[in-house]
């Protein structure tokens, strides 16, 4: 089973992180598989467990949550279209090629929309868990430096389409 979760910069790029068979983990943490500097992510967030039938996202107890779908979650299967919200980085879940790299880019669309529209009119904790605040540190800026650095121990995201 390929698993893997695809992340959008503002101008529309992605990056995409291989989730390999076993536990990955995602957090601010040094040893994370998935490592998010971000304040709002807790050092052990969530973790992925996959192996050859698919995988569940389990929340490790931290304090803004992990959210699937715009749920809060503590465990869960993931689907293919998927969309994993951890601190203020959202992840599109894709599974053996589904949804395919062109329907990403409508999912993430309609998602980012639903989000600003939402941020207008819905409750201070909906919109603080999907997106970062204006004067917070670009997540993708940051994931960006961080694999670049020569210690780097997450997993080095691949770069499509550019």
């Amino acid at each position: 089973m390929n698993i893997k979760l695809v992340m959008f910069r503002e101008d529309g790029s992605k990056r995409v992180f291989d989730i390999k068979p076993g536990v990955t983990t995602i957090g601010r943490k040094d040893d994370c598989s998935i490592r998010i500097p971000l304040a709002v992510v807790s050092r052990r967030h969530a973790e992925i467990v996959a192996d050859d039938h698919g995988a569940v996202i389990k929340d490790l107890g931290a304090s803004n949550g992990t959210y699937l779908n715009n749920q809060k979650v503590e465990e869960d299967d993931l689907e293919p279209g998927d969309q994993l919200v951890i601190g203020s980085v959202v992840f599109t879940v894709q599974i053996d090629g589904e949804p395919a790299d062109d329907e990403l880019v409508e999912i993430r669309s309609k998602a980012t929309a639903a989000h600003r529209a939402g941020k207008a009119g819905a409750s201070v904790s909906t919109s603080a868990h999907v997106a970062a605040s204006d004067d917070e540190v670009d997540p993708i800026s940051a994931l960006e430096a961080l694999a670049s650095s020569a210690d780097q121990t997450a997993i080095t995201p691949e770069e499509d389409g550019e």
